[in-house]
C-alpha cells in the first residue's frame, strides 16, 4: 500500500492503482473520455489532467500514471496531486477547446444527446466560448452492420471502441487510420462487424459517433420509463435495463452485474426489442373446421375443458418452453398433478439432465465469476460463444491473463481464444478421463481445473454415457472438492435449471417429450414450447399458451395469448443456479394475460382449481416446498457426491460426435424469429460463412 495526498486528504492504496483511481478513492470527481475500467489505458484525450506538486511543471494524464511512480517529498512526506487547482482548471478547458474544434452542433438531431458525455463534461469542464473560427472538418460515415450506427464526424478518436472490440469481443476490425486531421475509425474495407458483442459499442462511445441503428431517432432518453430487469435470451441471465414508452419495449441496455455479466451483453439480448411486438398472439384462438378462429376467453378454456373430459391423466402431457419462469412452471406442474399425469418435460432439446442425479450434476458449479479464477478449462461439446457469448467473453479474458490453458473436444470453431484442439467425439473424452493424454496433465496440474459440458454433448443417445465420463475425468484430475467444483454445465436456455429444480421433468411412469411424440398423449399443453418437431404430435390436441406465433401456435388447437418476459414478474435461476427475477415493464397486447394466471383460471373451469388466487399466494406456495428459491441473487449450490456417484456409475461411450445445438445465433427463440433485426444478423452471419467456405 501507498499513501497519497489528493487535494489535502490523506489516503493509502495499492500502488499499482492509477492517479484517476487513486483519487476517486479520495472522492474526488476525475473526468475521462479514453479510459476505462474494463479497457486498457491509451491516455488520449487527456481530459483526465491532475497536477503532481514536485512533479513536472506540467499537468499529468492520471489514467496513465501509477501512484508507485510518484516520488515522496524531500522529507520523506507522501506525495500529493490536485485535481482542482487552477493549472488543472485551465488544462481541462484547453483540452475540452480542442475536442470542440471539429465536434459538429448535432445534440438536437443526435440520439445520444441527453445521455452524452462530452455534453455533460463541455457543461462541467468547459468554458463558454472557442478562439477557434475555422470550419469544422467532415468524416464520411462508415457502414458497420445493421447493428450501430456510424457518424463519424462526432468521433473525438478516444478508442474506446477500439479496444473493446480488440480485447473483449476478439475480433481485429476495427482500427484508427490516418494521422492528425485525416485521423478517423474504421473497419476493414468498411465490411460489417462480427461479433455478437458488438453492441457495447455504443455504450462504450463517449459522444455520438456510434448509436443504435434500430434505434435511430425513436425516443428521447426523459420519454422513456426505465425497468431494472433480465434477460431470457440464453441461461447466463444477464443484468439489463428495459426503456419503455408507454406499452412500447423502445430498447433494452446493459445493468451492472460483477458476478453475471459485468456491464457487457449480447447482440441477442440488446436488439431482440423489436421483436417483442411482432408476430404477437393478442386474443384467444379455437382451430374450426382446420382454422383458428378468434374466440372469447370463455369460449377458448370451454374447449380445453370439453376436450379433457373422460380423458385420463396417463394420456396428458405438458412441455415447458425455453423462456418460461419458474412461477408458470410450478403453475403447470399443479395443474398435472389435479388431472392425475406425470407426463411433463422441459428438455426441448434432448438432454439427459435429471433433478435424480442431484443438483451439481446440472449446474455450471464454478460459477460465471469463476471462470476468471480457473487455470485450465476443457470445453466438452459446446461453442460458448454461440450458446453464451457474455459467458465467453469471460473465458477469453480468462485466457488473456496468460495463465489459462483450453482445451476442446467437439466441433472446431472460432471462439476468440486458442485452444487444444483433441477431437470431435465421445471417444476423445473417454481417453481423457483414463488418464491419457497431454491434456489430462495439464487438468491434473491445475490448481482449479474447469470442465464445461455444453448441451451438445448430453442431448443424444450417448449422453448419459458422456455426463458419467465428464464426472470421471472431473474427479480424476482433481476439478471437484471442498474448495473449487470445476464441474459445470452450460445451459442454453433460460427455463432449463429451474425446470430441473422444482421438478418439472416426467414424475414417477411418466412420459419424457420423446415418449409422447410417439403417440403417447391425446392432450398436450405447450407453455411456449416452439423448438419441437410438432409434426410427431399430430394425433394429439394442442393447447399452445404463448406470446409469439411461432411453430408452437402454428400447429396449436387452442391458443391462449400469454406475456413475454418483459410483461411479467418471474423467477428463473441462470446456468450456475443464480436466484434472479424479471420485473414488468410494460404490458402484453390486447387480451394477452401472464402465463400463471391464464393457467389458474383454466384450472377452475375444469373443476381443479389452485391454491391461490395471485402472485404472491403462488410464490408463498413455491417457496413452502422450494425454500432455496426465496436467495435473491444467490447461487444454489450443489453437494460434490452426486458428481462422484455420476462417476462411479459412468458408462462405455459410443464415440458419437459432439454438436453444439445452436446453428444459427441470431434466430434461436420465437421472440429472436420475430424479429426483423435478428433476421437482417442472420442472413449477413450466414453469407460471411459462405464466403469463408468458398
Amino acid at each position: 500500500m501507498a499513501k497519497l495526498v489528493v487535494d489535502g486528504h490523506e489516503i493509502e492504496v495499492p500502488g499499482e492503482y492509477t492517479l484517476l483511481q487513486a483519487a476517486e478513492e479520495a472522492g474526488a470527481e476525475i473526468p475521462r473520455f479514453c479510459f476505462h475500467e474494463r479497457l486498457s489505458v491509451a491516455g488520449n484525450c487527456r481530459m483526465c489532467l491532475v497536477e503532481v506538486k514536485g512533479g513536472p511543471p506540467k499537468p499529468t494524464a492520471s489514467c496513465a500514471m501509477r501512484v508507485g511512480d510518484l516520488r515522496p517529498g524531500r522529507d520523506g512526506e507522501p506525495p500529493e496531486i490536485f485535481t482542482k487547482s487552477p493549472m488543472v482548471k485551465k488544462a481541462r478547458e484547453g483540452v475540452m477547446e480542442f475536442l470542440l474544434i471539429n465536434h459538429p452542433l448535432d445534440c438536437p438531431i443526435c440520439d445520444q444527446a441527453g445521455e452524452c458525455d462530452l455534453q455533460d463534461q463541455a457543461v462541467a469542464y468547459g468554458k463558454g466560448g472557442s478562439r477557434y473560427g475555422e470550419n469544422k472538418r467532415a468524416v464520411e460515415n462508415k457502414y458497420i452492420g445493421p447493428l450501430v450506427k456510424t457518424v463519424m464526424t462526432r468521433c473525438i478518436h478516444c478508442t474506446r471502441c477500439v479496444r473493446f472490440t480488440t480485447e473483449v469481443a476478439g475480433i481485429q476490425e476495427l482500427g484508427l487510420i490516418g494521422r492528425g486531421e485525416d485521423a478517423e475509425i474504421t473497419t476493414y474495407l468498411e465490411a460489417a462487424l462480427s461479433s455478437e458483442l458488438q453492441g457495447n459499442v455504443i455504450d462504450l462511445c463517449p459522444v455520438g459517433a456510434l448509436t443504435s441503428r434500430p434505434y435511430a431517432f425513436a425516443a428521447r432518453p426523459w420519454e422513456l420509463t426505465k425497468t431494472e430487469t433480465i434477460d431470457v435470451m440464453d441461461a447466463v441471465g444477464s443484468n439489463i435495463r428495459v426503456d419503455t414508452r408507454g406499452r412500447e419495449v423502445m430498447r433494452i441496455q446493459p445493468r451492472l452485474n460483477e458476478a453475471v455479466n459485468e456491464e457487457w451483453i449480447s447482440d441477442k439480448t440488446r436488439f431482440i426489442w423489436d421483436g417483442l411486438k411482432s408476430q404477437r398472439l393478442d386474443r384467444p384462438y379455437v382451430r374450426k373446421d382446420g382454422k383458428l378462429v378468434a374466440v372469447a376467453w370463455d369460449e377458448a378454456f370451454a374447449a380445453v375443458a370439453a376436450k379433457l373430459d373422460g380423458v385420463s391423466g396417463d394420456n396428458i402431457g405438458a412441455i415447458a418452453g425455453s423462456m418460461a419462469s419458474i412461477e408458470e412452471m410450478y403453475a403447470l406442474k399443479s395443474v398435472m398433478g389435479a388431472l392425475g399425469s406425470g407426463n411433463m418435460d422441459a428438455r426441448q432439446d434432448g438432454s439427459v439432465l435429471t433433478s435424480a442425479m442431484g443438483r451439481a450434476s446440472y449446474l455450471f458449479n464454478a460459477t460465471i465469476e469463476g471462470i476468471e479464477e480457473a487455470d485450465a478449462i476443457l470445453i466438452v461439446g459446446a461453442n460458448p460463444r454461440l450458446e453464451a457469448a457474455v459467458l465467453n467473453a469471460r473465458i477469453r479474458k480468462s485466457w488473456l491473463d496468460g495463465n489459462t490453458q483450453i482445451g476442446l473436444i467437439g466441433e472446431q470453431a472460432d471462439l476468440k481464444y486458442t485452444y487444444d484442439y483433441l477431437g470431435a467425439g465421445s471417444d476423445a473424452l473417454a481417453d481423457l478421463a483414463a488418464g491419457k493424454g497431454d491434456f489430462f496433465s495439464v487438468l491434473k496440474k491445475a490448481e482449479r481445473p474447469l470442465i464445461l459440458i455444453g448441451q451438445g454433448a448430453i442431448n443424444h443417445d450417448d449422453g448419459e454415457a458422456v455426463l458419467g465420463q465428464t464426472a470421471k475425468l472431473a474427479v480424476a484430475c482433481g476439478a471437484v472438492g471442498s474448495e473449487w467444483n470445476g464441474f459445470s454445465v452450460l445451459h442454453t436456455e433460460a427455463s432449463a435449471v429451474g425446470a430441473l429444480e422444482i421438478g418439472f421433468e416426467p414424475q414417477a411412469g411418466g412420459k419424457d417429450i420423446a415418449t409422447m411424440q410417439k403417440g403417447g398423449v391425446d392432450v398436450l399443453f405447450l407453455l411456449g414450447a416452439d423448438e419441437l418437431a410438432f409434426d410427431a404430435f399430430d394425433t394429439a390436441f394442442k393447447i399452445y399458451i404463448g406470446s409469439h406465433g411461432d411453430a408452437g401456435a402454428h400447429g396449436a388447437d387452442v391458443i391462449l395469448p400469454a406475456a413475454t418476459y418483459t410483461e411479467k414478474s418471474g423467477l428463473y435461476l441462470n446456468t450456475e443456479g443464480r436466484v434472479q427475477m424479471t420485473v414488468r415493464a410494460n404490458f402484453a397486447p390486447g387480451e394477452g394475460k401472464e402465463d400463471w394466471a391464464i393457467l389458474r383460471a383454466l384450472s377452475a373451469v375444469l373443476g381443479k382449481t389452485l391454491p391461490f388466487d395471485s402472485l404472491q399466494q403462488l410464490r408463498e406456495k413455491l417457496f413452502a416446498e422450494h425454500p432455496d428459491l426465496t436467495r435473491l441473487d444467490d447461487c444454489l449450490v450443489g453437494e460434490v457426491a452426486a458428481i462422484e456417484a455420476l462417476a462411479k456409475g459412468a458408462k462405455a461411450v459410443k464415440g458419437q460426435a459432439l454438436v453444439s445445438p445452436i446453428s444459427d445465433y441470431y434466430l434461436t427463440n420465437p421472440i429472436a424469429r420475430a424479429s426483423a433485426v435478428m433476421a437482417e444478423c442472420s442472413a449477413l452471419a450466414k453469407g460471411r460463412a459462405a464466403e469463408a467456405a468458398e
